[in-house]
């Protein structure tokens, strides 16, 4: 995984919502897709974008897929982002 894939599939706000969502569990890609106004294929876009990134893995149960947060990946990201100081900290209140 490259962190330019990662920064580039946390760049768009619906994948941000889509990790947000998982970040309370496990979903199946029909619950996903019911939170936004969006086409089913354009939901399976967001999603294959942000497996590939590695932020979030499938697995199949049945006939559903199921989607949930790679934990590892998504805090390696948020680590590397506030090693930047970009973690939202005030510079004036130091």
């Amino acid at each position: 995984m490259a962190m330019s894939d990662t920064l580039k599939a946390i760049s768009d706000p619906v994948r941000r919502q889509i990790l947000e969502l998982l970040r309370q569990g496990s979903q199946p890609a029909g619950e996903i897709a019911a939170h936004f106004d969006l086409k089913q294929a354009t939901v399976s876009y967001h999603l294959k974008l942000l497996k590939q990134a590695g932020l979030i893995t499938e697995r199949k149960d049945k006939n559903f897929i199921y989607y949930d947060l790679n934990a590892s990946v998504f805090e390696e990201v948020l680590t590397w982002i506030y090693s930047l100081g970009l973690g939202g900290q005030d510079d004036d209140q130091k």
